[in-house]
């Protein structure tokens, strides 16, 4: 059996914890920053973790990384 191929592009923007849920980078913050409320801004640092049915599809793309 062949191995399974990992989607490079999910690879750059998602990983996975310990736990087995999926981080991924928040939303909404690339541009029209002078649009957004500052509580949005602040909010919005870091990372997040993803919802369960999210976090479902982005797996299937990540065969080894669980």
């Amino acid at each position: 059996m062949p191995k399974m191929k990992t989607k490079s592009s999910a690879k750059k923007r998602f990983s996975v914890t310990a736990t087995g849920k999926v981080k991924a980078g928040q939303a909404g913050k690339r541009h029209g920053m002078i649009k957004r409320t500052k509580k949005f801004i602040r909010d919005a640092r870091g990372t997040t973790i993803m919802s369960d049915q999210d976090a479902r599809i982005v797996k299937k793309y990540m065969p080894y990384d669980r």
